[in-house]
């Protein structure tokens, strides 16, 4: 578990190296960090298997996999509002168009709409 977790972790810093934009690089990042700092933290509760290393491992993840998403996805809509712009070759960019940039909201989707 040590081995694979520090693995994904070796991956996140990688992709945080190679992906071409901010958006790519925080995926990159908080996926396989988050994933392989909990299975870091879970193979320090199985090597010690006392209950408040394990308590205290258990919180760490929980704690990893509750805050990584949200901070990456407010950093990411940050990064948006204020223009870092997307990788020229994207495909698609789902939010042109449809945010109040004054009001902070989001139109409904066009096939939302009647």
């Amino acid at each position: 578990m040590v081995l694979l977790g520090a693995t994904l972790m070796l991956l996140a810093s990688i992709g945080v190296l190679r992906m071409p934009d901010l958006f790519t690089r925080m995926q990159a990042s908080t996926k396989a960090a988050s994933l392989g700092s909990g299975l870091v933290l879970g193979a320090v509760a199985l090597h010690f298997a006392e209950l408040t290393v394990v308590a205290r491992s258990l919180l760490a993840v929980a704690f990893i996999f509750l805050t990584a998403p949200i901070s990456a996805h407010m950093i990411a809509r940050a990064a948006y509002f204020v223009g870092v712009g997307l990788w020229e070759r994207s495909v698609i960019d789902d939010l042109e168009g449809r945010y109040d940039r004054e009001a902070h909201r989001l139109d409904s989707p066009p096939w939302a709409q009647d």
